[in-house]
């Protein structure tokens, strides 16, 4: 029983590091706008063995987790945020031909 539940997590350890490099590059791949179907579909395929030996390890009762020493895989950078956009301040003259003031024109309203 122990030997069939150490297979076990072997066999699903090694499915781990398989998928994490299929999806490597399966990543690759869409960067450079290739076909990426067949690794898409092994990936499938691995996840559907790998539920199976979840549901057999579980049966078996063995619950603890199983971890993974792999290379990282970095995420993507995050999209720039844009900027906020400030109103544009304009100078404009007064009654004389000289600046008064800086801010939006005023209203016809608020002229002095």
């Amino acid at each position: 029983m122990d030997n069939r539940i150490s297979e076990i997590r072997r066999q699903i350890r090694s499915l781990r590091v398989g998928m994490l490099e299929a999806e490597a590059i399966m990543r690759e791949q869409i960067n450079r706008d290739q076909e990426c179907s067949f690794v898409a579909g092994e990936i499938l395929k691995m996840r559907t063995v790998m539920s199976g030996l979840v549901r057999e390890r579980a049966a078996l009762g063995d619950s603890e987790p199983i971890l993974v020493n792999s290379f990282f895989i970095p995420r993507r950078q995050p999209a720039p945020r844009p900027i906020a956009m400030r109103p544009v301040w304009t100078c404009y003259p007064n009654d004389q031909g000289q600046r008064s003031s800086y801010g939006p024109k005023p209203s016809p309203k608020e002229a002095p």
